[in-house]
């Protein structure tokens, strides 16, 4: 079996998805696909997530920013791939910027 290449996923997640649980219902998706990187509100009304892992999992994740949580409701979500750079240790919620 061929090992994964880790790639970086940036992304600005527009909607309800302040103040309806969105950072942790993230957080628990990316411990579940083993994701490293953090996620938080911006002051906006955005919330913002930087995640690196394999490709297939941070796909997984952007479906999952896409439904969002039951209490939220997400109208567009901005990503772009990039190169990982390997500075995270696990999956935090970050401060609100």
């Amino acid at each position: 079996m061929s090992e994964s290449v880790s790639v970086r996923f940036h992304a600005y997640v527009r909607g309800r998805v302040q103040g309806v649980g969105f950072r942790y219902f993230t957080l628990d998706a990316a411990h579940t696909l083993g994701l490293t990187g953090w996620v938080r509100n911006l002051r906006d009304g955005r919330v913002e997530v930087i995640a690196e892992g394999a490709l297939e999992d941070l796909n997984r994740l952007l479906a999952v920013l896409r439904r969002g949580p039951v209490s939220g409701e997400v109208t567009d979500v901005d990503y772009e791939f990039t190169e990982a750079k390997g500075e995270f240790m696990g999956f935090r919620v970050g401060y609100t910027n």
